[in-house]
């Protein structure tokens, strides 16, 4: 869905327009019906918009893990007057305000701190911009659970910046998706069927897993598609009703300092997905969710994460890949000094039968997991129906190395699982101490391999013994 249109305007003419669309209130405070026992239907404030040229830098520098004040960033006083509005008039706010920062070049769009905005699906586009577009979420915006547009099923995204070059999402604010809309799954076909059968070489493994039917119809939160050199920094992105943070078909992104928070049995709610995207640097991050933290898909090559802390979730996950047969490519990947708590997987490679490309140059070091079900996963059996038909081809999977993974599980330490037609090569184990949570209460399973060759390096504990030496 396209963001509304806005015309555009002489330079008089958009200072009018911004005084008639964007409503300000001299009042940090809100009214918040919800304490009255009803909805949480938000009265309405500012979306102010400020434009600024040369204090741009300075004021990006200064506020980078902070929230921008008016005095240090503001050039332009918001303009308008208090008013309790329509969950639309926002949403008109918040496109006048995109197309006016555009035409004025290196500028920002602030959502002030302490404001609340309940606004519907819109899509910020910079065909027309100038480039060093900032986006300042100091305040909270709330997915508009209530919006017509879902009803048609096509919108997939809730807030969406595309084809932008040189975009800063940035700020101490909170986009908040009201993701429980969703997640009770009364009006979307599928849901109920909450559980999942993986079977891998006659082994049944039971999980809450992504790419279910009954949760593709459902908004991304947060989406950045064609656009290059982003950066998203300081926010808080929850309870999303499907993924949080996309960046799809993107060039040049940098993600730090960000929070993701969603329930842990939130279904299908990846944290941080990639897909199509090259040169992405992730560090310095809290990710809890319902489903993979950070999901690297088809396209994606030179990512970067680092110091990210995961769980619950699923894990740090390459793929699913390959799905009905289509080819996929994944290169060029390291994960290094992540932490992983109570999470279904840890470090985890997962594509389907069937398909063809390849994952490879993937390096994943200094990961420590804390009462992870599975800490080290390659699965080229993935599937989250009950049953799946047997296939030969298959994405390769090479030169993996695995360094200083250490921590406890709570059913298997290692599980590599490669096809026959394709076995895993270049699979290197190098400093690995797990062992199993201290509980009797857990069913505990050893390595498992099939069709994996590599090699070990010790300490490796428990040993790998299954590794095939060589080469396929």
């Amino acid at each position: 869905m396209k963001g509304l249109s806005i015309p555009n305007a002489s330079s008089a003419n958009a200072t009018l327009l911004l005084a008639l669309l964007l409503l300000v209130t001299t009042s940090p405070s809100f009214v918040n019906i919800a304490s009255r026992g009803e909805n949480p239907i938000i009265g309405h404030r500012l979306l102010a918009n400020t434009i600024r040229h040369r204090q741009l830098r300075s004021c990006r520098h200064r506020h980078r893990h902070h929230c921008c004040r008016p005095s240090a960033c503001w050039t332009m006083a918001p303009l308008g007057m208090a008013l309790r509005t329509t969950p639309r008039q926002p949403l008109i706010a918040f496109a006048a305000a995109w197309s006016l920062a555009c035409t004025a070049g290196a500028s920002t769009v602030l959502v002030p701190v302490s404001y609340v905005f309940l606004v519907g699906p819109i899509t910020f586009t910079g065909d027309s911009c100038v480039s060093n577009m900032i986006f300042q979420v100091d305040g909270t915006i709330l997915a508009d659970a209530g919006s017509t547009a879902w009803r048609s099923g096509v919108v997939m995204q809730w807030l969406e910046f595309e084809n932008v070059r040189g975009l800063t999402i940035q700020g101490c604010g909170t986009v908040d998706g009201q993701g429980s809309h969703w997640w009770s799954g009364g009006s979307v076909a599928g849901d109920a069927e909450m559980v999942t059968e993986e079977k891998s070489l006659g082994q049944d493994l039971k999980e809450l897993d992504s790419d279910r039917v009954g949760t593709s119809n459902r908004p991304t939160a947060v989406r950045v598609f064609q656009s290059a050199s982003i950066t998203v920094t300081g926010i808080t992105i929850r309870n999303s009703p499907r993924f949080h943070l996309t960046l799809d078909t993107c060039h040049g992104v940098e993600v730090h300092d960000v929070a993701v928070s969603s329930p842990g049995d939130s279904p299908n709610t990846d944290g941080i997905h990639l897909a199509g995207s090259v040169g992405v640097s992730i560090h310095h991050t809290t990710i809890a969710c319902g489903d993979d933290c950070i999901s690297i898909q088809d396209g994606c090559s030179d990512v970067f994460i680092r110091s990210v802390h995961c769980g619950p979730g699923h894990g740090i996950s390459i793929g699913g890949l390959g799905k009905g047969g289509a080819s996929a490519a994944v290169s060029d990947v390291t994960v290094q000094d992540v932490t992983l708590n109570q999470t279904m997987t840890g470090v985890r490679i997962k594509t389907w039968q069937g398909g063809s490309g390849s994952v490879k140059n993937v390096r994943f070091s200094g990961v420590r997991v804390s009462a992870v079900k599975t800490p080290i996963v390659i699965d080229q059996y993935y599937c989250d129906h009950t049953t799946c038909a047997n296939q030969t081809s298959a994405v390769t999977v090479a030169g993996v190395a695995y360094q200083g993974v250490a921590g406890t599980y709570t059913e298997r330490p290692v599980y590599l699982a490669c096809a026959d037609a394709a076995p895993c090569a270049g699979i290197h184990l190098a400093d690995i101490q797990l062992a199993p949570v201290d509980d009797g209460g857990y069913h505990l399973h050893g390595p498992f391999c099939w069709k994996v060759y590599g090699d070990e390096v010790r300490p490796v504990e428990p040993p790998v013994n299954c590794l095939l030496a060589g080469a396929p």
